[in-house]
This record gives structure tokens, C-alpha cells and sequence, in this order.
């Protein structure tokens, strides 16, 4: 079978590869699209922590299983997704409940190779039944999650206003998610056209361009100046996670989602004045999955808002370098491989 391996950071390779066997308790899926993610992009520009080379990129998934072993309630053909965390279910993390950050995590297209391949062999635990969606519909359901995880850790209560930095694909996510709480959600960001895609496509009233305005100035104005009492961080930049800190209301909670190499920085009374909560969000849960699945079947998210580019598999290594480039007006590309 033909693999797709991102040898060192720029360049790709593809190789072939030997058809996947099945083990116990593992499933053999045809993979039909792969989403491409931040984490993605930066593994190929080489600033992705966690990381080595040679890897198969791709965990954003959707495919055909079309073998297994202990999956009840699954069948040859199903469409699933996979939750692209595997566990080591006796840590700590796992033993309270928190899969998502395993001591011993290993994530699909990270951690080991992923879903840049026509076959790929996971544990049955990680199956996602797509049910009645489409197969990019369920490639959209991981990074949707990251988002539907990252409103869950920060309690966003209906009414509340909620600064989401970064409206990539990530970010639109935790927009979307924080909206159905019913908060009232405000999108940063630099890249004038992702924010008239949060005015235009997903109908978010307030909108920052923190390249060209005052941001503070301007989020005072739209909060009648309290400021957000949440402030959520999808942007994976260093500048970007330090500067959020002026942002959060007194009594306000600050979640970053993105994720990047270097420190944090911030002003300790600023901070301890506002008596501030800081959380990290990683990954998603099940839980979490379910719930994104949910809102898609109920029409809560219109998976029209994310993809904005489809290429097939063959055209990868071609076009991906392209995608890092902001005058694309990339939000979404999504890999097809029917």
C-alpha cells in the first residue's frame, strides 16, 4: 500500500508499505479522508513538540473498517472516525478518568505513524461509529472535539462573554462549541479574511483584527468594559497565548488549546489581582467526540463553514507547503482517497 512519510521538516516522501494484518483487539480501517491540522503543518515546518521523524502524518480520520477484533457493535463497512489517543488505561490520568493526557499517550500522527496510508491498523477501543455522516463529516469530528474540550474545561455559562484567539480551524471549533452554551463569543485574530469568514459564513457578531485595532480598547467597548470572563487560546503562537492574559475579566478562566515550544510569560499581579484560573486543554474524550457528533447530527454545525480545500491523496506533497501560506485562505484541507 502507498504511505505518505514526512521524512525531516519540508520535505515528504511517499513509500509503499506492507498491508496491515489484523491483531487481537485491533481493527483494520480503509482510510477515505484525511483532515489536515495545525499540528500537521507544524510538524512539517519542524516546530511541532512531541515530535520525531521520519512520521506518517493524519489523525483527523475517516474511513471504511473493513476488519476487526473486539469492536461490539460494529460491523465489516461501517464508516467509523477514531478517537487518535491511545491510552495506557493505568496511569494516573487514566485511573481519574483523563485518557487525554495519559502519562503514556501515544497519538496517531504524532506520537507513532498515522493516517497518511491507504490501511491503517488502531484498537478497536478508539472506533467511532459515523451513524448517518458523511465521510468528511466525520474527519471534522477530532478537531471539532479539541474545540468542544477546550469550552468544557473552561465551564462557559450561557451569557457570558468569550474570547476565542485564533479562528483556524481549532478556533472555529471552540467558537461554534462556546456558542452552543449560548455565550456570547468574540473571534480574534490577524487574518482579516478568517475573521470575515466568522462574520459572513458563521454569522459571529463580534469580531477583533488584533494586526490592525486595539484589542483591548475594542474588547472593552464590545464587553461594556468588563472584559471576556473566558478567554480561550487556539492560535499555537507564543505571542499570541503571552498577550492573551490582558484580555480575562477579574474572576475570568484562561484555556489554551494551542500549544507551543517555548515559556509563559505573564504579569504575576496582573494575574493573582483578578484571582485568574489558567488551564491547558489537550486533546478530547469521548465524551466530548459524542457530543460533536451530536451537534452535526442536529444541525448545530455546518461542516461547510471548515473545508475550503480537497486534494487527493497523490497531490499531497505537492500542495502542502502551500497551505501554511495565510493568502491561500486555507481553513480546512481536507486529503480525499476514494
Amino acid at each position: 500500500m502507498k504511505t505518505l512519510v514526512c521524512t525531516t521538516p519540508g520535505h515528504f516522501e511517499y513509500q509503499e508499505a506492507d498491508k496491515p494484518i489484523l491483531q487481537k483487539g485491533y481493527s483494520i480501517i480503509k482510510i477515505k479522508r484525511v483532515g489536515i491540522c495545525g499540528t500537521d503543518l507544524h510538524a512539517f515546518e519542524g516546530t511541532q513538540p512531541y515530535f520525531e521523524y521520519p512520521r506518517i502524518l493524519g489523525h483527523e480520520l475517516a474511513g471504511e473498517l473493513i476488519d476487526f477484533d473486539d469492536a461490539p457493535g460494529f460491523a465489516e463497512g461501517d464508516r467509523v472516525t477514531i478517537i487518535p489517543y491511545f491510552n495506557c488505561g493505568s496511569c494516573v490520568a487514566c485511573r481519574n478518568g483523563k485518557p487525554n493526557c495519559c502519562v503514556n499517550i501515544k497519538v496517531f500522527g504524532v506520537h507513532i505513524d498515522g493516517g497518511m496510508a491507504e490501511y491503517i491498523s488502531v484498537p478497536s477501543s478508539s472506533l467511532v461509529k459515523g451513524e448517518d455522516l458523511s465521510y468528511d463529516e466525520l474527519a471534522l469530528i477530532e478537531p471539532l472535539a479539541i474545540g468542544a474540550h477546550g469550552v468544557r474545561r473552561a465551564g462557559v455559562q450561557k451569557g457570558e462573554f468569550v474570547l476565542v484567539i485564533g479562528a483556524g480551524p481549532i478556533g472555529l471549533g471552540a467558537i461554534e462549541l462556546a456558542r452552543t452554551t449560548g455565550a456570547k463569543v468574540i473571534a480574534m485574530d490577524v487574518n482579516a479574511g478568517r475573521l470575515l469568514h466568522c462574520q459572513h459564513h458563521m454569522r459571529i457578531e463580534h469580531t477583533v483584527n488584533a494586526a490592525t485595532e486595539n484589542s483591548v480598547e475594542r474588547i472593552k467597548q464590545i464587553t461594556g468594559g468588563d472584559m471576556p470572563t473566558v478567554v480561550i487560546d487556539a492560535t499555537g503562537s507564543q505571542k499570541a497565548i503571552n498577550n492573551g492574559f490582558q484580555y480575562m475579566a477579574h474572576g475570568g478562566r484562561y484555556v489554551l488549546i494551542g500549544l507551543q515550544k517555548g515559556d509563559i510569560t505573564f504579569s504575576h499581579p496582573e494575574f493573582h489581582k483578578r484571582e485568574a484560573t489558567l488551564m491547558s486543554s489537550r486533546n478530547a474524550t469521548r465524551e466530548d467526540f459524542e457530543y460533536v457528533i451530536h451537534c452535526l447530527n442536529n444541525g448545530h454545525i455546518n461542516p461547510k463553514n471548515y473545508i475550503t480545500h480537497k486534494v487527493g491523496f497523490d497531490e499531497v506533497a505537492n500542495k502542502f507547503e502551500s497551505w501554511l501560506k495565510p493568502e491561500t485562505g486555507v481553513i480546512k484541507a481536507m486529503v480525499t482517497m476514494d
